[in-house]
């Protein structure tokens, strides 16, 4: 008997939770997914911050066909000289401070924080890593050792070791951080945690005692950077810059691709005792960093940046019931609070019925997450909210 594309999906393809979606997609274009039976749902999550620019964007998909008619893979990271990669490295390395001027490319998320841990033990020649409560930086053993969702590590210990935890916020404990640390890693905006939101003085304070102690400091812009929170990278508004960038997501723009970028002098530290510090096969993929180059084109000339503010402010202002706890917002990454996690599944499940995607987040089960892409226009907006603060209703 033939299978079901459903029944495929669960026997055949590994799953992370017991309850998957199940949306069956046939096609995506703009802020819309849409079944194989024609049925439309509006992306509020961007695929989990990932498509900035919303689906199948006519820039983005010009560059991916301009390069696949080129080449694809032809070596490992870091031997050839090709052009797409070229010009996606200079692209962000003109719009950062001027000591982040060499990128790594990897695939991934993880594979940046794992790639930044490495270079700063190797910079500093200390092992003691330092994170945050709340923090969450990927599933990969290292990246899992300095995430603090203690539900998610337990099955897999022994982790990493020699790693501690600061609290957001909290100055007092910043007297943690010693000539024994090698980084500080702190997502400049939380994200599984709930969208929290760092204070000025306190990431001030944060940068000074790295700098007194000789400790890197490392920001992962995973989730926050390409344009999310209303500047290319969220740590800008905070007049406060990281020794190592991390940055995946949106980069790609739809594409797997990571990156971590630090001063060059750090990253040549890789190429020596022992050389080939770091190395990666697929790390910078052609086509990849071409979707990556073109996306970055349209978030920094087009004007997405100047307009996020707004629109933000339109949801946040839009969507309205008194049994919302509080609306945690910076740009347009919001999560949105309530007294359980039973009402919020409710209402994650309600939009879903009625074609508007929100999601949850892993450690903040009393909230859920919206991360429209940039792309998305008033009247979309406007929909949208009207399906949320029906399911709130409907819900409560």
């Amino acid at each position: 008997m033939q299978q079901t594309e459903q029944q495929i999906f669960l026997n055949h393809i590994a799953q992370t939770s017991p309850f998957p979606f199940l949306i069956e997609i046939e096609k995506a274009k703009g802020v819309y997914l849409y079944d194989k039976n024609g049925k439309s749902y509006m992306d509020l999550i961007s695929g989990v911050a990932v498509s900035n620019l919303g689906h199948q964007h006519p820039k983005v998909i010009e560059a991916i066909k301009s390069q696949v008619d080129k080449h694809l893979h032809t070596m490992v990271y870091g031997e050839y000289v090709q052009s797409s990669v070229n010009q996606l490295a200079k692209t962000l390395t003109s719009h950062l401070p001027s000591h982040l001027n060499s990128v790594y490319f990897c695939n991934s998320g993880a594979e940046s924080i794992e790639g930044a841990l490495k270079l700063a033990k190797r910079i500093t020649g200390r092992t003691e890593l330092l994170s945050f409560k709340g923090a969450y930086h990927g599933s990969t053993h290292g990246a899992l050792s300095i995430s603090s969702n203690e539900n998610k590590k337990y099955r897999f210990r022994p982790l990493l070791p020699d790693v501690g935890f600061l609290k957001l916020n909290d100055f007092e404990g910043l007297d943690r951080i010693t000539t024994k640390t090698a980084c500080v890693i702190i997502e400049t905006i939380q994200g599984d945690a709930g969208v929290r939101i760092p204070q000025q003085n306190f990431l001030k304070a944060l940068r000074k005692k790295c700098n007194e102690t000789g400790t890197i400091l490392i920001m992962d812009e995973i989730q926050s950077g390409i344009g999310r929170t209303g500047k290319l990278f969220a740590f800008e508004h905070f007049d406060v810059e990281p020794d190592i960038l991390c940055t995946a997501k949106a980069l790609g723009g739809g594409l797997p691709l990571g990156a971590f970028i630090a001063k060059k002098e750090y990253m040549d530290l890789f190429t020596k005792n022992p050389m080939l510090g770091h190395i990666n096969t697929f790390g910078g993929n052609p086509v990849s960093c071409a979707a990556s180059a073109a996306t970055l084109e349209v978030i920094l000339e087009d004007g997405f940046l100047e307009d996020v503010e707004r629109k933000g402010k339109i949801f946040e202002d839009s969507i309205r019931h008194p049994a919302i706890k509080e609306i945690r917002r910076i740009g347009m990454m919001f999560a949105i609070e309530f007294d359980s996690a039973e009402i919020v599944s409710k209402i994650v499940q309600e939009c879903l019925k009625n074609g508007v995607i929100c999601f949850w987040f892993l450690s903040c089960p009393d909230s859920f997450r919206i991360a429209p892409p940039l792309t998305i226009n008033d009247d979309e907006i406007n929909t949208a909210c009207e399906v949320i603060n029906n399911a709130i209703k409907k819900s409560i």
